[in-house]
């Protein structure tokens, strides 16, 4: 039946069934939290991750330009890789553990704006009315979702860590379209090579000053599915319906997120909206898919932290 339908639809498909993997991921985190610290959890997942990809790095060849790679080359991913995954992922994976999925899913989503922002300067592209009014629409959204902003003292610290991730995954996200512009370097060199330096540091700093507990199978089997399936697998899948999907397309599926995983941390979590926070959700999701599909298609998978 699948093999039947057209490479567009087929591509549609498994680009939903990718977000549908990377929202399992927030809910996936919040419950292996209950075992190990933020830091820690962050640092097992993606070192792992790193580990998987590493072989078929290597024999495909792509990390063969990294011997001639320039020592400014080679600072770009040591910084690409401290951002993205030492900062960015070590934010997230803490802000879950004081504030639920649904919120800092949200927050998260501001990084589109961010980079759509920190473009102006540092790669002098200009955002279209459209997407000054997608900001705007966003940014109502936000504030509809959190009025009345009275929160408690543990999700403020929350707050302040989830914002700190958007600003390093912006950075990031802009570092990223800069390296990966050169072309001096496969798209999967730059990720493992990135990826093995972040996880790395935010694996050893996570067992420094948070250390490394006895984990259950449970966690060892979460650890192990959100490595190997929603990291390694479901960035490669993500990379090949890119091949065939346009910008807009792209970024509608990669925004059902949101509500996937609203829908997910409702079903497993017991987390629960009101229609005022639904309705902020749901203002601030159109508004970063009006900025999204204005832009192109290397920053779809770019902008997203899919947790």
């Amino acid at each position: 039946m699948i093999t039947r339908l057209s490479p567009h639809i087929r591509a549609v498909l498994l680009a939903l069934f990718v977000t549908f993997l990377w929202s399992t991921s927030w809910v996936l985190i919040k419950i292996g939290l209950d075992d190990v610290p933020a830091l820690t959890f962050a640092g097992l997942r993606y070192t792992l991750a790193f580990v998987c990809l590493l072989p078929f790095a290597v024999r495909s060849g792509d990390l063969a330009p990294l011997r001639s790679a320039s020592r400014a080359a080679w600072g770009r991913l040591l910084l690409l890789g401290v951002l993205f995954y030492a900062v960015t992922q070590g934010a997230q994976f803490l802000s879950l553990s004081y504030l639920p999925a649904i919120t800092t899913s949200l927050l998260l989503s501001f990084t589109t704006i961010l980079v759509a922002l920190l473009g102006i300067g540092l790669l002098g592209e200009q955002p279209t009315v459209l997407q000054w009014g997608g900001t705007g629409l966003y940014l109502a959204g936000v504030m509809v979702y959190f009025y009345p902003s009275v929160m408690p003292s543990g999700k403020t610290i929350g707050l302040i860590v989830a914002v700190i991730g958007v600003a390093a995954n912006a950075l990031s996200s802009v570092l990223g379209r800069y390296v990966n512009r050169d072309a001096t370097l496969s798209p999967l060199a730059v990720t493992v090579v990135s990826m093995g330096i972040g996880s790395v540091i935010l694996l050893v700093g996570g067992v420094l000053v948070q250390g490394l507990p006895t984990l259950s199978l449970q966690t060892w089997l979460i650890v192990a599915w959100l490595a190997v399936i929603n990291s390694a697998l479901a960035y490669t899948l993500w990379n090949r319906t890119l091949r065939v999907l346009s910008a807009m397309e792209s970024s509608i599926i990669n925004n059902t997120m949101t509500f996937q995983i609203a829908l997910l941390a409702w079903l497993f979590l017991d987390e629960h909206l009101n229609w005022r926070q639904v309705i902020g959700m749901g203002l601030a999701v159109v508004g970063t898919l009006v900025i999204q599909v204005r832009r192109g298609n290397s920053l779809i998978r770019s902008d997203q932290v899919d947790a």
